[in-house]
């Protein structure tokens, strides 16, 4: 293994707490963590910015002309004891978490040029082991020969009620049912797109975390990270 330090891919669908929970385990282990879905949603909401996108129609054509003028960054917040994705030296954290960005990102993750830009700044952010990092494609796609893999899932409703008291904590005007439909459609979206769709590694191991406490959650991490460091 690479200097003792793996390469931890976790996938499933929205809204799962994929990356709370790749957070913690980064900050338990010491690894980078990398929010791959942070990256497609920085993409959307410049898209969105700039004219790209309307009424969530998405003009392929001119978001693949603007990959060139988008760079991502992470900057690790103290005040967070998290990073924060920047695009173009903008702190953009706050932004990219809006339900516009929710219901655009799908349409934006599906395009062929986007995909391939963002794989391969991930690739080359998780070179050297270390890392932990989240999305649809990271154990088939980014890193298929990651020594963990996790698929996480949960009850679509479950999903829906956790990001909607997320979104109503931060102020956000939003309904139930308006979260529990997008939670839905970008299951099947995800799911069903061309290029890279969500579906879990051969040799991932499922997380079902629907009635699980964060901390059993990390319990379950553990046993299965000391089980891989093990064989």
């Amino acid at each position: 293994m690479k200097n003792n330090k793996i390469i931890i891919a976790i996938d499933g669908h929205s809204s799962c707490g994929k990356s709370t929970f790749a957070k913690a385990i980064a900050a338990r282990l010491g690894y980078i963590f990398i929010d791959t879905g942070a990256m497609y949603r920085a993409v959307t909401l410049y898209a969105l910015e700039h004219g790209a996108i309307k009424s969530c129609i998405t003009d392929e054509d001119m978001i693949e002309s603007m990959l060139d003028d988008i760079n991502i960054n992470f900057r690790f917040n103290p005040e967070r004891g998290a990073s924060d994705i920047y695009v173009n030296g903008e702190m953009v954290e706050g932004k990219i978490r809006t339900i516009e960005v929710s219901n655009c990102v799908s349409a934006v993750s599906s395009i062929g040029a986007v995909r391939r830009k963002l794989v391969a700044m991930q690739q080359q952010m998780g070179r050297n082991g270390g890392v932990v990092m989240d999305g649809r494609d990271i154990g088939t796609v980014v890193f298929p020969d990651a020594e963990l893999k996790i698929y996480m899932t949960a009850d679509a409703m479950v999903r829906a009620e956790r990001r909607y008291k997320e979104l109503t904590a931060k102020g956000d005007k939003v309904s139930l049912e308006e979260i529990y439909e997008n939670v839905v459609s970008r299951d099947k979206a995800d799911m069903t797109r061309a290029i890279s769709p969500l579906r879990k590694a051969d040799d991932a191991i499922v997380l079902d975390n629907s009635h699980m406490s964060v901390e059993e959650q990390m319990e379950w991490f553990d046993r299965e990270f000391n089980r891989v460091m093990e064989s």
